[in-house]
């Protein structure tokens, strides 16, 4: 099929503000990634064109983006997802409540400024026993939907409350804190719950459900705030 990727682009050096262009692509396959469109578009038409990605395999996160106005990572999304046989245009942009640095990729360290205010790290002062301080599977289970967490911040992009008050903690960071809160071996929950009891903190989510649906790797994203929510209330 023929295939237009519709993309925003933006060079500080010479935008004022961004714009979008558009570029074809003959003999493109159901099954191909938007990924792959996006390598041909730069390594065959235009070169300028600026993006993260790195595993292509929907493990470390980078290829964030707005895929058709709905967060996505590009190297799972495959072009069956948007269009038929006759092929068609699909439109991409940055994530959105981030600044743009140039074209697709925005600046990420307000995303992990909040991340790493949560204290995402395993905290246990006391004497370490002989071989590993054990864990009940059923202890296990209460957090385990969160470490599949890959930091793409397609979550926290999507969020309204983030795009209006970008000082928010975000889902992401909400996500990597309910990790460590609800692990017996960790002791600094009280401490992760205060940082999250804050004005910038979960009370600022609105139950949306946007995160939820926009999580590449299927992590119950709302579900998972909302306990951190009572667990707070239990304190």
């Amino acid at each position: 099929m023929e295939v237009t990727l519709k993309i925003q682009r933006f060079n500080p050096e010479k935008d004022k503000k961004p714009h979008f262009e558009q570029y074809t692509l003959k003999n493109v396959g159901p099954m191909d990634r938007v990924l792959e469109l996006l390598h041909r578009v730069k390594w065959e038409q235009d070169g300028t064109l600026t993006m993260r990605r790195s595993c292509a395999h929907g493990v470390c996160g980078s290829d964030a983006m707005r895929i058709n106005g709905k967060n996505s990572l590009a190297c799972k999304t495959l072009v069956k997802n948007y269009l038929g046989s006759e092929g068609g245009t699909i439109q991409i942009e940055p994530i959105l409540g981030m600044r743009v640095i140039k074209d697709l990729v925005v600046d990420m360290e307000p995303f992990f400024e909040h991340y790493r205010s949560v204290m995402p790290y395993f905290i246990n002062d006391e004497p370490a026993p002989e071989k590993e301080r054990l864990q009940s599977a059923e202890d296990r289970e209460k957090f385990d939907q969160g470490t599949k967490c890959i930091l793409c911040a397609a979550c926290t992009s999507s969020c309204p409350s983030f795009w209006a008050n970008g000082t928010y903690v975000g889902p992401a960071a909400i996500v990597q804190a309910h990790r460590f809160i609800f692990d017996t071996r960790d002791r600094a929950k009280k401490n992760r719950l205060a940082i999250l009891s804050e004005g910038n903190g979960v009370w600022r989510c609105r139950t949306v459900f946007n995160c939820t649906s926009a999580c590449p790797r299927d992590i119950p994203v709302t579900e998972l705030i909302a306990q951190v929510k009572n667990e707070i209330g239990k304190d």
